[in-house]
């Protein structure tokens, strides 16, 4: 199937079909913690190996936080939270998790993000080009040292792309041509990691871990030997477990520094992303693109619609109005002249009372009168995608 599916994709228009690097393949023996250390180590190191230490450390940070979902028996039902929901292999003589374990896995993702933008940031505005096949990357999950089953970046991330209109093409090995607009993309992308791992930290949610645990454990022990009535426990209660967990955190009071620095970090996502395009709109070359203009072809087989850029940026460009105050977040109880304004919350975070926030009462010191934001560049980007906006949402960051 692999060379019939080569010679398929070679025949997709316009696409050329690169070659992986040396350092592709060093990464296949020797996986990315080994090569990140070789090139970190290096006196001079050049534009595609200052590219290579940023995305290393990257996914570094992603195979840090699988590790110790691993140690911990963590699995992918936590769906609300990135990284936590990516599928990973069972740990038969896994370690009940804690709320310090949460912590370390969020200051390490926000660590290894830092680490990433300070070799973008050496890297600057240089230009290069290095190839990297998709196969040849993946997360040591159980720390054996070895490639196991379930191991891949394509097995943990999935890398079968564009379900709905615009049909699927599930890649085999494809190799990305990475170059100077993918440095800003990844830019972004850290800057969105970090703003996760500073709101979840803003509200420390270390407390209600180890509660929400204990209480569990507590209710599990009046269970004896009879079966259970029904299967309700079994079918929704570690999902139950995991929203109480949010609730009690949210209800805390939030660190006003980390919000103000999840806020930053979010400015300057959309920033970085806006530049990532503005890059890719001069390309002329259309080789093995992670992700093209109109003129080109998505290296992984992503059929994206003409326009795409222009409507993701609008898209953002809402984004920024809203985090910024000038457009409001607009609420059933305030009417059509006032909304709730996110800067401030930003600046003076709140702890989350869900029923005043419902009722409107909890939002009334952030609302002020002033133009509303609308749903329309979100839907006429929907509508461009047909079926997969939140495909795109993610790649596009």
């Amino acid at each position: 199937m692999r060379p019939i599916l080569a010679a398929a994709l070679a025949l997709l228009p316009g696409l050329a079909l690169a070659e992986p690097s040396a350092l592709s393949a060093e990464i296949a023996a020797k996986g990315l913690k080994a090569t990140e250390e070789r090139l970190a180590a290096l006196p001079q190191p050049n534009p595609p190996d200052l590219f290579a230490l940023a995305g290393l450390r990257f996914l570094s940070g992603v195979e840090s936080a699988l590790q110790l979902r691993w140690q911990t028996g963590l699995q992918a039902d936590w769906s609300e939270l990135p990284i936590l929901r990516l599928p990973i292999p069972q740990n038969p003589d896994a370690r009940p998790f804690t709320g310090a374990d949460l912590g370390t896995l969020l200051t390490g993702i926000d660590k290894d993000m830092e680490a990433a933008r300070a070799a973008l940031d050496q890297l600057g505005e240089q230009q290069f080009v290095l190839e990297i096949a998709v196969g040849d990357l993946w997360f040591d999950i159980n720390m054996n040292g070895s490639r196991d089953k379930g191991e891949d970046v394509g097995e943990v991330a999935g890398l079968t792309l564009g379900a709905g209109r615009m049909g699927s093409v599930e890649m085999i090995d494809p190799t990305i041509r990475f170059d100077a607009a993918d440095a800003a993309w990844l830019s972004a992308y850290t800057h969105l990691l970090s703003a996760f791992t500073d709101v979840a930290l803003a509200y420390d949610p270390a407390a209600a871990v180890d509660r929400v645990a204990a209480s569990a454990a507590k209710m599990a022990e009046f269970h004896g030997t009879t079966p259970p009535n029904h299967a309700l426990d079994m079918m929704f209660g570690a999902q139950v477990d995991r929203v109480a967990i949010i609730l009690h955190a949210l209800a805390t009071e939030p660190d006003p520094a980390l919000a103000a620095s999840a806020h930053e970090h979010l400015l300057a996502t959309i920033r970085e992303n806006r530049r990532f395009w503005s890059l890719v709109e001069v390309e002329t070359d259309n080789d093995s693109e992670w992700i093209p203009n109109d003129r080109q072809v998505s290296g992984l087989g992503l059929n994206m619609p003409p326009g795409t850029g222009a409507h993701w940026q609008a898209v953002l460009a809402d984004a920024e109005a809203i985090l910024t105050g000038q457009l409001l977040v607009p609420h059933w109880r305030y009417g059509a002249e006032a909304g709730i304004d996110v800067s401030l919350m930003f600046k003076d975070p709140p702890a989350v009372d869900l029923v005043a926030m419902v009722q409107g009462e909890g939002f009334l010191p952030f609302v002020r009168k002033g133009p509303q934001a609308s749903a329309q560049s979100w839907r006429e980007f929907e509508s461009l995608v047909w079926g997969d906006s939140l495909l795109f949402a993610i790649l596009l960051n």
